[in-house]
Formats: structure tokens, C-alpha cells, sequence
């Protein structure tokens, strides 16, 4: 089956797997998060990396091994968003969807539990589990989508569990 998204100039476009999805507002997010990282966090590192530093003994300063430690997960989220948004392809939310894509809210029923279960497909930059909002990586989000009201899907899991949810209505987000 297909994995289809619908694309910023309203193209229907293939998920192909070297590439991040985000939506229009999430590729904003990411740009104005990476440049506070670059400059404002930076910045401010680099000021208690010199506070420490006028302490003394850096051998034994704890205060100087953190803000270093600080610096290496700072510039570590800076190569990753850049890589994310250098990567990037923008999808559009379906004004009327029929199929499982980006940004269309999914009710499915999961027969082993007797529960009806929303989701809100998103690309990773997005997801927010807490919130119903499952990327297109995910598990339940790659078998999800593609799919019409009234499939059953079957999700394999990491581990090799399986479970079916059945699709019931589809719908914006």
C-alpha cells in the first residue's frame, strides 16, 4: 500500500524514508528553536564555562564539567535540528481527507482492549504522545498510514507483538 502525503503545493507525493516531515508550523518552530540554541543558549554557556573557569582548579570544578557537558548536548541538538531541517519536506493538512496522511486525526478501535483510540498523525519533529499526536515512525503511525475508514490494520511492534486496530473515521485535526 501506498504511504501518500499530500504536499505544500497540494501534490499527492510518495513518504520516502530519508526525509524529515513536519508541517508548515513546525518547520518555523524548529528554525526559531535552532537559532535560540546557536545564539542565546550558546551564549549563556559560554558565560558559566568562563564563570567557572575564573574559579580556579578546573581538575576538581564540578560547576565547569557540567556547563561543558551542557556545551556538548547544546551543539549535539544544534547538528541534529540542522540535519532535520536541511532534511526536510513540508506537508499540507487534506481540506477533505479519505486516506490516513499528515494531520488528519484518526479514530481507530482496538479490539483487544474494547477502546476506541484518537491519534493525530504527525511527522517526528511533532509528536507528542501525551497529547494523541504519533509520528509517521511510530509504529501505529507507519501502519496507520495509507489506509481508509473501515480497514483493519495490523501493527507489528519492535518486539514482534502484533495487534489489529480498525479503522473508524478519519478526520482534520
Amino acid at each position: 500500500m501506498a504511504k501518500l502525503y499530500l504536499t505544500e503545493n497540494g501534490a499527492l507525493a510518495e513518504i520516502e524514508s530519508d526525509k524529515v516531515y513536519m508541517s508548515r508550523g513546525g518547520y518555523e518552530a524548529a528554525k526559531r528553536h535552532l537559532k535560540y540554541l546557536q545564539t542565546e543558549k550558546r551564549d549563556e554557556i559560554v558565560a558559566r564555562i568562563s564563570e567557572a573557569r575564573s574559579h580556579g582548579d578546573l581538575s576538581e570544578n564540578a560547576e565547569y564539567d557540567a556547563a561543558r557537558n551542557e556545551q556538548a548536548a547544546n551543539e549535539g541538538e544544534i547538528l541534529e535540528l540542522e540535519y532535520k531541517i536541511k532534511n526536510r519536506q513540508i506537508y499540507a493538512v487534506p481540506t477533505a481527507p479519505d486516506f490516513i496522511t499528515f494531520g488528519v486525526k484518526v479514530t481507530v478501535y482496538d479490539e483487544d482492549f474494547e477502546e476506541h483510540i484518537a491519534y493525530e498523525i504527525t511527522g517526528t519533529m511533532e509528536a507528542d504522545a501525551d497529547a494523541g499526536k504519533i509520528s509517521n515512525e511510530s509504529p501505529v503511525g507507519e501502519a496507520l498510514i495509507g489506509h481508509k475508514t473501515g480497514d483493519t490494520v495490523t501493527v507489528r511492534l519492535a518486539n514482534g507483538n502484533e495487534f489489529d486496530l480498525k479503522v473508524e473515521k478519519i478526520e482534520l485535526a
